[in-house]
Formats: structure tokens, sequence, C-alpha cells
């Protein structure tokens, strides 16, 4: 049955392995949720026994694939709305989170189908990250951390971080956004049409360049 608190779980979990390959763990979990550790153990074992999560005492969690197909659906219906409200609403891309947080939960399925008829099947939302299809699938380019790229290394800006609004919006001042093509010039700038680039704290671990 749908559950918000369930699939904010499964959400969390399935964008933690979205851009890396550590498995997330209960404290992590806590942490990223706001919630207490022990409420957060109840609740993975909740998910374990409704067969949506592997998870054994103490060691990280991991979406089972009816869980990965849960979470993929409701990501898909974020994302969709999200670039709904910037295509259809002029939202800025800073602005769009929250609300769609709201949305995701409301919206019928009838409704959402034609969301993604209007925008033409869009295959990435504002930020840059994959819209998971009807069936659950995405397709991503490889790709790199702007932290972790080599210095000289050029690329195209593939996805932005939206946990910050206020880093959203310093970047987009700066030019960075989805599909820029810059290149790394050392740990916190860039070379941007043949421009230096001071980026502001924390860019280089929210910027995912192709790799």
């Amino acid at each position: 049955m749908p559950s918000p608190a369930i699939d904010d779980y499964l959400k969390t979990i399935y964008h933690h392995t979205e851009w890396q390959d550590d498995r997330i763990t209960p404290s992590q979990l806590a942490s990223v949720l706001g919630l207490a550790p022990s409420s957060v153990t109840e609740m993975v074992q909740k998910l374990a026994a409704q067969g949506l999560v592997t998870h054994r005492p103490y060691g990280p969690v991991s979406l089972s694939p009816a869980g990965e197909r849960r979470a993929a659906s409701v990501i898909r219906r974020h994302r969709l709305i999200e670039t709904w409200l910037v295509r259809e609403f002029g939202y800025t891309w800073d602005e769009v989170h929250d609300e769609a947080e709201i949305l995701e939960h409301s919206i019928s399925d009838r409704l959402l189908e034609r969301i993604d008829e209007r925008l033409g099947h869009p295959r990435f939302d504002p930020h840059g990250d994959a819209i998971p299809d009807a069936e659950g699938i995405v397709h991503r380019e490889p790709f790199v951390l702007l932290s972790r790229a080599d210095a000289g290394h050029e690329g195209r800006v593939l996805r932005v971080s939206d946990r910050d609004p206020a880093l959203l919006r310093a970047l987009e001042d700066a030019g960075v956004v989805v599909g820029a093509v810059v290149t790394v010039a050392g740990a916190s700038a860039i070379r941007l049409d043949g421009a230096d680039v001071a980026l502001p704290p924390d860019a280089a671990d929210a910027v995912w360049l192709t790799a």
C-alpha cells in the first residue's frame, strides 16, 4: 500500500547509490532523514520483512528488486513533477524540490502519464538526474564527480545536486548548469567559456561531469 514514510526511506536508499557504489548504513539513513537511529532500525526491519530491502544487523542496507522498482516509481514521479514545474510554470531549479516532495504523493498515475506525454517523455530532470521510465529503467552516461576529476579534464555538466538551493543559485549565476562544458583547473576552480571561474564552497562535491 502507498506510504509516504516507506517511500521516503526507499528513495533515500536509492539516491545514495545513484552516483557512487557504497551502500548506505542505518546511521547515514538516520542522518539524512533527520530521525533517531532507533526509529530507523525499526523501520529497516519492517522494510526487510516486507521484502523491500536486504539488511543484516549493523551492516549496510540495500534495496531488493521489489524495493528498487518501488523507489524508481516514486523517483520517476518526483523528477517528472520537477521538470513539469520548471517547463510549464516557470519555477527555477532551486525551487522545485520541496514542491515535488508534496505533489509526488498526491497526483494520480493518469495525471503523471499525461505530464510525461506533454513534456515529450524527458530522460532527465532540471538537475540532470535521470528520470526512470515506466519500467524503472534509467540511462546514464559514464560520469566523474568534479572533486575527483583530474586537472585538465574537460567534460559536460551532467548533474548538479539539488540538496542546497543556495548552492544551486550560486552555480547558476556562475554559468555552471546542466549541459555546460567545463575544464577542471584545480580543486575549486574551472574554466568555462574561456574564463576562469572560482567555485563556491562545496561545489566540487555537488557537480558531476561526463567521464
